[in-house]
């Protein structure tokens, strides 16, 4: 995999969002309150890329006591496609089209788990929310096993507008989540899809279950109230893969 790319310096980080690198995260001293700082937090604001304000010695650490300027960014080490060209790409190609919606999925290994499996199911693009969720980092990279650069995955603002655009194509959304009494077995997948999976702790947002257009809970027979929710999206997928007659 290699390691983590890096941008140190208020101004290479500037040009590498203009160049249209892909940032997975800008972290930024609060007291920088110069002009070129505030011309790179327009920027961050504009492209919608995750930024956090950290200690100086954050920053330190980061850029391994190099002259960092009070600002170090972090470069993804995928590309992410546009919603909207996903959906219009895969609706050309796929009578059948298969989305994964993951709202704030914070482990990242959970991840890089969650793109194996959905790699391997035959996924047509997997949807993140920008903010909230585990980095698409080396670990997640490595936890795929390469899965990360075989499928698109994209990054959007507001997972419920999301939700809006899929159901306007005519895919339906189905929601894995315990808080139901409705069985996921008994849900058809054989139509367009896209399965959103919730966060480890939270589950699935109450905002977004209330769209939803179907809801289904996977059966748990012992004592745990929850699987793991790789596992679990790995069992979902597959009963997909199952109803499809893909196998």
């Amino acid at each position: 995999m290699g390691k983590e790319t890096k941008i140190f310096g208020l101004r290479a980080i500037i040009e590498a969002i203009n160049a249209g690198n892909d940032i997975e995260k800008v972290y930024l001293l609060k007291e920088n309150q110069g002009a070129i700082a505030k011309e790179l937090l327009y920027l961050i604001r504009k492209n919608n890329i995750s930024v956090s304000y950290v200690p100086v010695e954050k920053l330190n650490k980061l850029s391994r006591n190099q002259n960092h300027q009070g600002a170090v960014a972090k470069i993804s080490e995928i590309a992410f496609v546009e919603l909207d060209d996903l959906i219009t790409e895969v609706i050309e190609k796929e009578s059948l089209p298969l989305f994964l919606i993951l709202d704030q999925i914070t482990d990242v290994r959970n991840l890089g788990a969650i793109i194996r499996t959905a790699e391997c199911t035959g996924v047509n693009g997997i949807i993140l929310p920008i903010h909230g969720s585990a980095p698409i980092n080396a670990d997640a990279i490595k936890t795929s096993a390469g899965a990360a650069f075989n499928i698109p995955i994209c990054k959007v603002n507001h997972t419920l507008d999301a939700i809006y655009q899929l159901q306007a194509a005519d895919i339906k959304t189905v929601a894995v989540t315990e808080k139901t009494s409705h069985n996921y077995y008994d849900i058809d997948l054989k139509i367009p899809v896209a399965l959103i999976m919730g966060s480890e702790h939270k589950g699935i947002t109450s905002s977004i279950l209330k769209i939803a257009d179907f809801k289904g809970k996977l059966p748990i027979l012992g004592d745990i109230e929850s699987l793991n929710v790789s596992v679990a999206c790995g069992v979902a997928l597959y009963e997909v893969v199952r109803q499809r007659g893909l196998s």
